[in-house]
């Protein structure tokens, strides 16, 4: 059927959406509003092509393929509105029909193309399947298309996405989940020909030496980098709270209590394994709030091995240990995570940059120095209102004169960025303006 425009989007979904952007005018101004508006009409004209099978495709914005943690995220400020706005819920069930389809096809990897065209980020890569523009596993993909599925269900009631393919998808995604808690059991390698070793597995693409821990292995992190260890914590809680999503389908829509029991017993494994692994001794660094230092307590870790392996640090990219409270928050500590929070906003945090425009998480997927908007909102998010007011205004201030939110930029030059189109750090954006928006009322 086609990209969907401005011409063919339905008028519904744009007197919503402009409703929406009038309500952050009239609370941030008119350029954040704007800002808002052009953003949300841009990510659903611009990266999304529905298709003759009753899916939709989208893309991240400057990459042309699909991953399963964009394609849900980039949705994430028009769920607020599924209820109200049918014609927007069509859409929404549309994008998790194809994801879906994706992860039938190939539950280990992370991007698709729209068909078989035979596009690779690395054409020399190990999976040759036509419809496969990669397939570095990482936990989050199976994750996040759950994740979507029950809020479309719990929103607006409806379960027509749970058709028999569904069903067969969230078995795999359960059975998987089980497979990785013993990954040298695993049929899964990934190995490229590159100089950049974040971009490559050791040990012939199994990934560095694990122990078993109840956690569930994962290859590479949500900046789709290379784990350093093989359990990512905030991974693995977000797995969590989608294995409880699973139970909760399997129990309410699909009538499988196998499967639901199934999925709440990984469930508690995964948090049992973070409890016992995951959680460490916080180091001596004062937050950079300045509030009381880390000393003394119990944290996070970013990774580990089950080995002695461990750790200290947040990537930009969710899920990441500052966004639990909003990707897991049934599964997580929150003592433990306000501790953790502390050390993410410090100097104790390695990706933690400060400069003239700036201080924020960053990232090893990109130059030293630059923060990013995804982690910046994420921040806001999860503190005060007064973080989120403030935080909009620094977002749009360090826009580069672009009117668009980038995948990273110079703490002392937002005009230095990286990527001038992600569609994903646009609407983390309008997430946190619609929040603002919303607290004014």
């Amino acid at each position: 059927m086609g990209t969907l425009t401005p011409s063919r989007l339905d008028p519904a979904i744009t007197a919503t959406l402009r409703e929406a952007a009038d309500g952050v005018r009239a609370r941030a101004g008119a350029r954040i509003g704007d800002m808002v508006e052009e953003a949300l009409l841009r990510t659903l004209t611009d990266t999304i092509t529905l298709g003759d099978d009753g899916t939709a495709f989208v893309i991240t914005g400057d990459i042309p393929a699909m991953w399963m943690r964009d394609s849900t995220t980039q949705l994430t400020p028009y769920l607020r509105f599924l209820g109200s706005c049918p014609p927007l819920a069509d859409l929404v069930a549309a994008v998790v029909r194809r994801q879906l389809a994706c992860l039938d096809r190939d539950p280990y990897a992370n991007a698709f193309n729209d068909g078989p065209t035979g596009a690779h980020y690395e054409p020399d890569d190990v999976c040759d399947d036509p419809h496969v523009w990669e397939q570095k596993y990482e936990i989050d993909s199976l994750a996040y298309p759950v994740t979507l599925a029950h809020t479309l269900w719990r929103t607006t009631g409806r379960t027509d996405v749970f058709d028999e393919r569904a069903h067969r998808v969230l078995r795999t995604i359960v059975d998987q989940l089980r497979t990785e808690q013993d990954h040298d059991a695993s049929p899964y390698r990934f190995q490229r020909e590159t100089d950049i070793p974040t971009e490559t597995l050791a040990r012939d693409g199994r990934g560095t030496a694990v122990g078993r821990t109840g956690m569930t292995w994962s290859g590479f992190r949500p900046s789709d980098d290379a784990c350093t260890y093989g359990y990512n914590i905030p991974a693995n809680l977000f797995a969590a709270q989608a294995l409880l999503a699973i139970g909760d389908i399997a129990t309410e829509v699909l009538g499988d209590p196998d499967l639901a029991d199934d999925a709440r017993g990984v469930s508690r494994e995964l948090v049992a394994g973070v409890e016992k692994f995951g959680v460490v001794d916080a180091p001596s660094v004062a937050g950079a709030s300045g509030g009381d230092s880390a000393d003394g307590g119990r944290v996070y870790a970013y990774e580990v091995d089950g080995l002695g392996g461990v750790l200290r640090m947040d990537d930009a990219n969710t899920p990441s240990l500052l966004s639990l409270p909003l990707v897991a928050p049934d599964v997580f500590d929150d003592g433990v995570w306000r501790a953790t929070r502390e050390l993410v906003l410090s100097p104790a945090n390695p990706y933690y940059f400060s400069g003239a425009a700036a201080s924020g998480v960053g990232s090893p997927h990109t130059e030293p120095g630059r923060v990013w908007p995804i982690a910046l909102a994420v921040e806001a998010l999860t503190g005060t209102p007064e973080d989120r007011v403030r935080t909009l205004d620094l977002l749009a201030r360090t826009d580069g004169g672009t009117g668009r939110m980038h995948e990273s930029f110079d703490a002392s030059d937002p005009t230095a960025f990286s990527r001038p189109w992600f569609s994903w750090a646009d609407s983390m954006f309008c997430e946190l303006a619609l929040v603002v928006a919303d607290e004014a009322g």
